[in-house]
């Protein structure tokens, strides 16, 4: 009851009235300040503080002394000036206090600043009440007092949080002005419900109450000046903050690759020239469409990502990648919006080329090993009952010399047309697929042996077909191993395993171009490895030995030299034959410590015979691969004391096929050491005459097929004629091998073949080979017999 008897018939309703629009127009600057503290950087905020305190200071105090004027106490009014402006410090600094706390990231800081405020704002008030000075005593009560302060905490620490958590920013700034305007006003008009006056006899000279009022009307006139001057100011900065801010988002806006689009009230008001682009029309076409229109499945809710399809203005679908994001200060159901849409259409193409790649081969596009493994298990596990998997292992039995000879796009050229042949041949009866290099492999379902039979030879029609380039006719040829399931596997990994048996089966065969797999491949297989272990024990136990055959010069009789041949005396199976054990050695490498071993074996023997016989030496082509080859044959020439010119290297034409620039640079340095280099099984290999062309050999070896097939018709006479004078030409002299019978010498004599070896000449003669320096030395009857 006191309040409203103090409001109505103690103030000047006009004051009063206007005191509350000053404190409105000031909360209204301060919630906006206070805003913009909190949003500003860390280095800006302090400024934005100042100018918050000076506009809620200059508020408090402005509101509290026009109130005074209104107010009517009935009797002379004076003011301190130092209690005054002491009043106006009091509101300033504690604003600026409060505004920093509130502007804080810490959880409780809203409330805390709020708070400071209202007791800032309780301060204010009655310090200016101190300044207050009237002809008589005033009467405080201590239960409006309390009141005031009260309702001045709470009212401004909801000013502060609504300002800070509820709604849009526009609803912010309103409701936090709103109550902060009551926080005020409460505060003032409750404290001034708190004041009784006793009246006493004015003083003379003392300041009338019209002084009083003139006094503090200019000093409120000014103090709201400087209200509107910071209110302004804010505005201003606000202003050219808010443009700097839309030009940086703009310029954002625009340097997304993606499209931006922004939405407001569900209508399309901006976009970035990506979108645009990739929408296909101008952006001013594109605005005040609703965005669900443009992608009817956009995202549901923000923070989300979808895909989606964007329908373009020229009908096209475009696969797009949509995220959303609702703007902050607009969280009203019809708020503003933003979506980023991403083109997918090249990720989408690059995902499905790592998909194709993943699954077939690049270069045929048959699938690859692991795509084939799916459609095997598959297969497997969705034939019927009473069909079987047959498994086809195809290998290409000459791509590595079509690729040495015509070169690798040749032979990618070669992969392409037989993948493709062989995927027209077996049609949707087989599933083909290339594992590598020239290694294929077909699946199908069967019957029985005879289909499975059936589709390898439609495959083998295609695979030994010519193949034509750049007018050349290429033929490959290949070996296929057949595998049934579940016949002769029980699981997709052994049905793999075993068709690969029955195909090395093939290679092996110069008869089988097809084989089906048998059980007695795995006791081959296991035999294989065996040996390998054995070949190691053997080397490391000294079980090798070698044995020599004479050459003869057929015009003389006499020995010109010997060959060495390495032998193998096993301690369970007797003497082994070198074509069971040297193609072990070759595919395990275990040929590069054995040929060394033969190598220095050989020369030790030679070098301690009487006579300056010659002695050749066999090298693979795995030794002629090794860059190292020469200087261990130079260190291996110093040990053994053997002169260089009675070494001689037999190699076959196999051996320069396989890298033909490396190898002939191999044997280039070992002639350069004055070791002769033999040609061996000379007319067996792929191209003999381009092999001679290559190097200039320093002897050929007639291969011992041409002997064998002297007497079964002119042909073999024939083509023994062809390369004894090739050689003649050549000047390389021929030496025949397989000379097994009188006629033969003589036919080579007639023919002019100067050199022989054979069993007609003289068997292999095994020699004593006693350890020296943990390897052999020979000791042989040549020492004695010459």
């Amino acid at each position: 009851m006191r309040f409203f008897v103090c409001l109505f018939t103690e103030h000047d309703l006009r004051l009063v009235a206007l005191a509350a629009a000053i404190c409105v127009l000031g909360s209204w600057i301060t919630m906006r300040l206070l805003l913009r503290t909190q949003a500003a950087e860390r280095e800006a905020r302090p400024f934005w503080v100042f100018l918050g305190a000076v506009a809620a200071g200059s508020t408090i105090w402005c509101t509290h002394f026009v109130a005074m004027l209104a107010y009517r106490p009935g009797v002379p009014v004076s003011y301190d000036p130092m209690l005054t402006g002491l009043s106006l410090m009091v509101a300033v600094v504690s604003a600026a206090a409060s505004l920093a706390v509130a502007s804080g990231r810490w959880r409780f800081a809203s409330e805390t600043g709020g708070a400071l405020f209202g007791l800032g704002v309780a301060a204010m008030h009655y310090t200016g009440m101190a300044a207050f000075s009237i002809d008589g005593v005033i009467l405080w009560d201590t239960v409006y007092v309390t009141v005031s302060v009260v309702l001045s905490l709470v009212l401004a620490g909801a000013a502060f949080v609504a300002a800070t958590r509820f709604g849009s920013l526009q609803t912010r700034e309103i409701l936090g002005a709103a109550t902060l305007t009551a926080s005020i006003v409460a505060l003032h008009f409750t404290g001034m419900a708190a004041v009784g006056i006793l009246p006493a006899t004015p003083e003379p000279g003392a300041l009338t109450s019209d002084d009083a009022y003139g006094a503090l009307a200019v000093a409120v006139a000014g103090v709201g000046l400087l209200v509107l001057g910071t209110g302004l100011a804010s505005h201003l900065l606000d202003r050219q903050a808010s443009l700097r801010s839309k030009a940086r988002a703009k310029q954002i806006l625009e340097s997304s690759v993606d499209g931006i689009v922004i939405e407001t009230a569900g209508r399309i008001v901006d976009c970035n020239e990506a979108f645009a682009l990739l929408f296909g029309e101008e952006r001013e076409s594109i605005i005040g469409r609703a965005f669900a229109d443009l992608v009817p499945r956009g995202p549901s809710s923000v923070d989300q990502l979808v895909r989606a399809t964007l329908f373009t203005s020229a009908g096209t679908d475009v696969p797009v990648e949509v995220a959303a994001r609702d703007d902050r200060d607009d969280k009203t159901e019809l708020g503003t919006r933003y979506y980023s849409v991403r083109d997918l259409r090249q990720r989408l193409a690059q995902e499905e080329k790592i998909t194709y790649l993943a699954s077939f081969d690049n270069l045929t596009g048959l699938p690859n090993r692991s795509s084939f493994l799916e459609h095997l298990d598959s297969l497997i596990e969705t034939r019927p009952a009473s069909a079987g998997i047959a498994l086809f292992a195809i290998d290409l039995d000459r791509f590595k010399e079509v690729n040495d000879v015509h070169g690798h796009a040749a032979g990618d050229h070669v992969l392409r047309v037989l993948a493709e042949r062989m995927r027209a041949a077996v049609g949707k009866d087989a599933f083909v697929a290339r594992l590598g290099g020239d290694e294929f492999v077909a699946a199908a379902v069967v019957t029985d042996r005879e289909q499975a039979l059936c589709l390898a030879s439609r495959l083998e029609r295609e695979l030994f077909a010519t193949v034509a380039y750049e007018h050349a006719d290429l033929t490959c040829g290949a070996s296929i191993g057949i595998s049934l399931y579940p016949d002769d596997a029980a699981s997709p990994a052994m049905l793999m395993n075993n068709a690969d048996l029955a195909m090395y089966r093939a290679k092996g065969s110069h008869a089988e171009v097809i084989c089906f797999y048998e059980e007695e491949m795995d006791e081959r297989v296991r035999e294989r490895r065996a040996m390998a272990l054995q070949l190691r024990t053997a080397l490391n136990e000294k079980q090798f030995f070698l044995v020599f055959q004479p050459q003869i010069s057929i015009y003389t009789g006499e020995v010109i030299g010997y060959e060495a041949l390495l032998r193998w005396r096993h301690p369970g199976r007797g003497v082994v034959p070198p074509m069971q054990f040297i193609p072990v050695a070759e595919d395990t490498g275990l040929i590069l410590p054995i040929g060394e071993w033969v190598l220095r074996a050989a020369c030790l023997e030679a070098a301690s015979w009487t006579q300056p016989y010659k002695i050749a030496v066999n090298m693979s082509a795995l030794q002629l691969g090794n860059t190292e080859l020469p200087d261990t044959i130079h260190e291996i020439l110093l040990e053994s004391g053997l002169p260089p010119r009675r070494l001689e290297i037999e190699i076959t034409e196999t051996s320069l096929i396989h890298d033909t620039e490396r190898t002939l640079h191999i044997l280039r340095r070992i002639k350069a050491l004055g070791v002769s280099i033999a040609m061996d099984d000379f007319g067996t290999g792929y191209s003999s005459l381009s092999t001679l062309r290559a190097f200039p050999f320093d002897k050929i070896k007639l291969d011992k097929s041409f002997m064998d097939d002297l007497d079964k018709g002119p042909q073999a006479c024939a083509m023994i004629r062809a390369v004894l004078a090739l050689g003649d030409s050549l000047h390389i002299p021929v030496l025949a091998e397989g000379v097994e019978t009188r006629a033969q010498l003589a036919f080579l004599e007639q023919e002019g073949c100067s050199e022989a070896q054979g069993y007609l000449v003289g068997r292999p003669a095994e020699s004593t080979v006693p350890a020296v320096e943990g390897l052999v030395e020979v000791t042989s009857p040549l020492k004695s017999a010459g």
